[in-house]
């Protein structure tokens, strides 16, 4: 009588770890943020964008506003949170070597990337061989990547923006 009653509870045993797995299988998913693919995916399309329409898709830049060092150089500039979108004579930019840190997965990251090429911003001055590192802390807000700080450093041989102020 023992050995049947240890089957039993061995089987009473099986059932119920079968029914427990079998009900955390039919859980709905949690799907969590890949901050790292939307940051750089955000960097690549904005760019493109640019680049295909001469302009700016958004400001990009968070509604907090933004600090940042450009790379013409001179003091830190504050970036109001509501910036005009740029519109462009022409526009080659193009980031490379894109890499992401994640800050705090789906709310904060730092990029961190090379951007070649030229453009001219719409009654301005042409910037012909630019070549920057850039370093940019982006925050989630609502279902975009803003950015909330910056840096920009011109690569030797490369040239910088001509802008110094924010206008």
């Amino acid at each position: 009588m023992r050995i049947s009653t240890r089957r039993s509870a061995g089987r009473r045993l099986m059932a119920i770890a079968s029914i427990s797995l079998l009900g955390v299988a039919l859980q709905p998913a949690t799907v969590l943020a890949d901050t790292a693919s939307e940051v750089r995916d955000e960097i690549l399309s904005s760019s493109a964008y640019a680049r295909e329409n001469l302009k700016d898709r958004d400001s990009g830049v968070s509604s907090e506003g933004a600090l940042q060092f450009w790379s013409s150089g001179g003091l830190i500039q504050e970036v109001p949170g509501d910036p005009s979108v740029a519109t462009y004579e022409s526009f080659t930019l193009t980031p490379k070597h894109v890499e992401v840190i994640t800050l705090e997965e789906g709310k904060s990251a730092v990029a961190m990337y090379y951007s070649e090429g030229s453009y001219q911003i719409t009654d301005s001055e042409p910037v012909a061989h630019y070549m920057t590192r850039v370093t940019e802390v982006y925050v989630k807000e609502g279902d975009q990547w803003k950015i909330r700080a910056a840096h920009y450093s011109p690569i030797a041989g490369g040239s910088g923006t001509n802008q110094n102020a924010v206008d």
